[in-house]
């Protein structure tokens, strides 16, 4: 069953004019990929260009290249830069996402 997004508490509520990391890595992203992409979509949108966030999200999506990187493509273009980090040792991958000047 996937939470509704209404009720998920939302990834950040201010904007953060400095590097720092999303948790998309939680038990309700791994039930929902599509609560990850919105999520994802929050978390760049509350970064001051200039500044990165690093998107953790879950193992059991797989690679973020096989459904995040579309989704930033199609929402921000040019606007951001993103690469692939690292998988961490709990299986969660992390991209960080650029937001550009």
């Amino acid at each position: 069953m996937t939470a509704s997004h209404d009720t998920v508490e939302p990834v950040t509520e201010r904007t953060h004019d400095n590097s720092w990391s999303a948790n998309l890595e939680k038990p309700h992203h791994a039930e929902d990929r599509e609560l990850v992409l919105a999520q994802a979509r929050d978390a760049v949108d509350h970064t001051e260009p200039g500044n990165h966030v690093n998107l953790v999200t879950h193992g059991d999506h797989g690679h973020p290249e096989t459904y995040l990187y579309e989704e930033l493509d199609a929402a921000y273009g040019d606007a951001v830069d993103y690469e692939y980090v690292e998988q961490c040792g709990c299986g969660g991958h992390v991209t960080r996402v650029h937001v550009d000047q």
